[in-house]
């Protein structure tokens, strides 16, 4: 048996005897890193900048009440081509549909730079949301399939790292486009960004061309039927409580849909082929405990944090730069707590702790976060951003860990990480839809409340969905106060009713079973071949096509 080029444990410099074979491995493995980092910034540095500029966005484009879809529209777009992309790389390899995916989301990025309504800007989200479905997933699995399980810790810290890097300089780049040059360049800068990643993945990921001697079938029902299902749901979220009443026609009708749809799409799983979300996958123990975990994590992290943003430039009165550097002690948290564990897990090869300990820590920093009001002191909110990121950066990647781990092998391993983070961001989307549903609901109500000697409710209503920070830093005093209060009141009290789902996620973790993590990946076949996510499915023990030689394959 050859073993992989990442070693089990860290090697130490008088313990292992570097050979050109060993060296040349190593290379291509950082070389590959180094590729898929930058497809993941891609990824992860779009959502941040545009965190800050999107109060002046939906401002200027007569949208706020349409802000929730802004952010849903990307999450849920993103959602439904998770799993499609995870089974789409392991059929057919990871390189062309990572190209493919950056292509799309670039294509996104250029509608939301010309967006000229809030109709046009979400549907450049969605498009963007297309794309930025296969970056993560797809960057993830190529790393799972030429590193073992054992070392794979230091990089998921290094994949936590390039989102707690974004996430700092995410907002301060949107914030300074914002007061500069103007919004619609946090679109622009995707373009060069995008080209950057294409290269790389062209330079970096010069990988062999998946061959077939028939083309695999895809489950286009299984497709069809998810998207649907992952609709409906969002849009019950979405509109419930707001554009229509809970108990209406069309709220009851989404519901009974979504449960159809969700029926349909199991029973066309079990008769695929290839089915997009292999419905035995559930069957491992923690694969399930994980995905649950991950979904409630979803819920909790973007229904808060999606939103702290805006709330720091409203309440606060600052600009969307300042608003980005007050977001700092939430990513250092993160990027601390990502590295950390992820080091130790791959030096110990224990690893159930950490995303226990993270979720505790998430429901400790929600709770905190809901208790802050108007009169609180800056460094305060800065220390349960802080808590609430170190959280995060212990629970996440470990999480993708995990799921990895129960499928060592590299048939499915895409599809796996695909499925798994497929329900972290249907959580991220209904966090996302619940919580806007709801603060928009309630920011109307207390503006009534507060305004409603000076304006009539319907001009209440009206006036609501054209709030800036600018607009509001203008009000004379007497009615900003009025209106910064309402903000406030609206929605950091949402942030209380999250804390159960941080729980739901500690106690299912308890469960998950430490297995040992694997130090070898496949045996006997390439790096180049296995990122390029080579390998068929069959009913007999795993057989892996490098080119066009067929090796048997063995895991340990």
């Amino acid at each position: 048996m050859t073993e992989s080029p990442a070693s089990a444990t860290p090697p130490s410099d008088a313990s292992v005897a570097t050979t050109p074979e060993k060296t040349s491995g190593d290379r291509q493995i950082l070389f590959l890193f180094i590729g898929l980092m930058i497809t993941m910034l891609l990824a992860s540095l779009n959502q941040t900048v545009l965190s800050t500029a999107l109060p002046t966005m939906v401002g200027e484009l007569k949208g706020v009440d349409l802000m929730t879809w802004v952010i849903a529209g990307y999450l849920l777009a993103t959602t439904i081509v998770m799993p499609i992309y995870g089974r789409i790389g392991d059929l057919f390899g990871r390189k062309p549909v990572i190209l493919a995916a950056i292509v799309i989301f670039i294509g996104g990025s250029i509608l939301g730079a010309l967006a000229q309504n809030i109709d046009v800007l979400i549907a450049a989200r969605v498009i963007q949301g297309l794309g930025g479905g296969g970056l993560m997933v797809l960057s993830q699995a190529a790393i799972a399939d030429v590193v073992p399980a054992r070392d794979r810790g230091r990089y998921m810290g290094m994949i936590g790292a390039v989102f707690a890097v974004s996430s700092v300089a995410g907002p301060l780049l949107g914030g300074w486009l914002t007061e500069g040059p103007g919004w619609r360049w946090a679109f622009w800068m995707n373009i060069p960004l995008g080209i950057v990643a294409i290269a790389a993945c062209t330079v970096f990921l010069k990988l062999p061309t998946r061959t077939h001697d028939e083309r695999p079938p895809l489950d286009y029902l299984g497709m069809i039927l998810l998207g649907a299902a992952t609709t409906t749901l969002v849009l019950i979220t979405t509109w419930g409580g707001t554009t229509y009443a809970w108990g209406s026609s069309t709220i009851l009708g989404l519901a009974a849909a979504t449960v159809v749809l969700a029926v349909a799409f199991c029973w066309a799983e079990t008769r695929a082929v290839h089915p997009i979300i292999p419905l035995a996958l559930f069957k491992d123990r923690n694969f399930s405990l994980a995905t649950l975990a991950a979904l409630m994590i979803g819920i909790a992290m973007f229904g808060a944090l999606g939103y702290m943003p805006t709330y720091i430039q409203m309440a606060l009165g600052v600009s969307a730069t300042v608003a980005g550097l007050l977001m700092i002690p939430m990513m250092g948290g993160l990027l601390v707590a990502s590295i950390s564990s992820g080091r130790v897990v791959s030096r110990t090869g224990r690893y159930k702790i950490f995303p226990i300990v993270g979720s505790v820590v998430i429901g400790v920093g929600l709770a905190l976060l809901s208790t802050l009001h108007i009169e609180s002191p800056t460094w305060l909110m800065c220390l349960y951003l802080g808590i609430t990121g170190i959280g995060i950066g212990l629970a996440l990647q470990i999480l993708t860990l995990i799921v990895q781990n129960s499928f060592p092998g590299g048939r499915i391993v895409g599809t796996a990480t695909a499925a798994t983070n497929y329900f972290r961001q249907v959580g991220s989307t209904l966090g996302a839809s619940i919580v806007g549903a709801i603060f928009a609901s309630r920011l109307i109500s207390r503006l009534e409340e507060k305004l409603g000697a000076m304006s009539s409710s319907g001009e209440v209503a009206e006036e609501s969905k054209h709030l800036t920070p600018g607009m509001i830093n203008h009000l004379p005093g007497p009615m900003r106060d009025l209106v910064i209060h309402a903000y406030n009141e609206a929605l950091l009290p949402i942030f209380l009713f999250l804390v159960p789902v941080a729980v739901i996620a500690l106690i299912a973790l308890l469960f998950v079973d430490e297995r040992p993590l694997a130090t070898r990946v496949q045996d006997d076949v390439p790096a180049e071949s296995l990122a390029e996510g080579q390998l068929l499915e069959s009913s007999e023990p795993p057989t892996v096509t490098a080119g066009t030689n067929a090796t048997s394959g063995s895991r340990r």
